[in-house]
């Protein structure tokens, strides 16, 4: 018997992924840093970051932490990407008796941050963060031990 379905948040939840690359590429445009071939949709940030500075990890760290400034400037505009069908589908979804969840590679207060500037917090029982897991993405580490009530 079914009883929850678990959303993951970007691409599914909020087309973010778009907005994400281009913000990243900006800034490495801005900063003169080549800008790798390929993309990182599902990526992580660690992962990310080796990628465009892969032998230096000094280097790495200084950008990724003046990266962290120019996203804290240029915001993710949750409310706009929210997918406007995932609210009546969790309508649909709690009316049954089904239990939602979110699980995503996201930092806990940025899933946060999406459900309630896209008008989904009050339908979500449960929110899961690639963060609190001991190996992120893809390695299977979402567990019951990781659950975040979002009430």
């Amino acid at each position: 018997m079914i009883e929850a379905v678990i959303f993951d948040m970007d691409g599914v939840l909020a087309d973010t992924e778009y907005y994400y690359e281009n913000r990243r590429k900006n800034f490495l445009l801005e900063n003169g840093i080549p800008i790798p071939e390929g993309n990182f949709i599902g990526s992580n940030e660690k992962a990310i970051w080796e990628a465009i500075v892969p032998h230096d990890p000094v280097r790495r760290q200084e950008m990724l932490m003046a990266y962290r400034e120019y996203r804290k400037a240029r915001p993710t505009p949750y409310g706009k990407l929210t997918d406007p069908q995932a609210e009546p589908l969790m309508n649909a979804l709690r009316s049954r008796g089904l239990k939602v969840a979110v699980a995503s590679s996201s930092a806990a207060p940025d899933i946060m941050k999406m459900l309630t500037e896209g008008g989904l917090k009050a339908m979500v029982d449960f929110a899961f963060s690639g963060e609190d897991c001991a190996a992120h993405k893809p390695a299977p580490d979402m567990s019951v031990q990781n659950v975040v009530l979002c009430t």
